[in-house]
């Protein structure tokens, strides 16, 4: 909820501290700036002249909320709550950026007991569904390119799946030594899909390209691949298709079309690689 995670917020306009009132539903702060809490539960506290054209609709939402509860990213949710129980059992507030609907931060919480997570997207169709992801979870509509209404040094994880990476501003809202773990898909994630429908595909670039954007900002740790096999129906197929980049590239009836000449179920690999990443005491 947010009450889990107001302490830690700041105004989009002033960056002064923001409190809930006693109902519950606006956020405030002391320059009388005031954010109302939708019913969903999120707030938006996204700047002056930001707007959510980029953000993930509710069709999209819709697809990955029904592939990732039907299981078949578990093996990256198991992965990412072993890496925070063994890198910051003592956590109090984890960030996720670009949280979508709050599948990975819920399954962090589980692991780390004491703390509070902040679900960050600019989609509010994916935070209607993270605001009730995790009883310890707050979510907050705002752009991971522009600064985060986050306190300086207020988390302890940061959270990046499959979304933007902005390195100035994630080194800022860590404390020092917190970590930023990242998953990022390789160049043989759902290649059965990208060859048999003509998705997008992964930048061979991508690794070069994260660790440059984030270079600056943090040190490296560790990193390593965590490849499994997915068995997707027709259904499954046309659901990782339509959450994320390639919805708004592939025309539906063309795909249902190539979905057909495929076999059911289709056999998937999925590939993706967990980066950690340490904000250095010094910075």
């Amino acid at each position: 909820m947010l009450r889990d995670i107001e302490q830690y917020l700041t105004c989009p306009h002033c960056a002064l501290g923001l409190a809930l009132d006693q109902s519950g539903r606006s956020l405030r702060c002391p320059a009388g700036h005031s954010f109302d809490v939708a019913r969903q539960g999120y707030v938006s506290l996204l700047p002056t002249g930001a707007h959510t054209g980029t953000g993930d609709t509710a069709e999209m939402v819709a697809a990955r909320s029904d592939f990732l509860a039907a299981g078949h990213y578990a093996p990256i949710a198991a992965a990412l709550a072993e890496a925070v129980a063994a890198l910051d059992p003592d956590a109090a507030l984890v960030a996720d950026l670009g949280a979508g609907t709050g599948h990975y931060l819920a399954r962090v919480l589980d692991a780390l007991p004491r703390a509070a997570g902040a679900a960050l997207d600019i989609s509010k169709f994916a935070l209607r569904r993270a605001a009730r992801a995790h009883p310890r979870a707050g979510a907050v509509v705002c752009d991971a390119w522009r600064q985060l209404p986050l306190a300086d040094g207020c988390a302890d994880l940061v959270l990046n799946a499959f979304a933007p990476r902005n390195g100035p501003e994630i080194q800022r809202v860590l404390r020092p030594g917190g970590r930023l773990l990242v998953v990022s898909p390789t160049t043989r994630h759902l290649r059965e899909l990208v060859a048999a429908l003509g998705l997008l595909a992964v930048d061979e670039e991508k690794e070069r390209r994260i660790a440059e954007k984030l270079g600056p900002w943090l040190r490296p740790e560790a990193q390593h691949q965590i490849e499994f096999e997915l068995r997707l129906s027709h259904r499954d197929a046309a659901a990782v298709v339509g959450m994320g980049p390639n919805a708004w590239h592939t025309e539906p009836a063309a795909l249902a079309a190539a979905l057909a000449a495929l076999p059911e179920p289709i056999a998937v690999t999925g590939s993706v690689r967990l980066g950690s990443y340490q904000r250095s005491t010094d910075s």
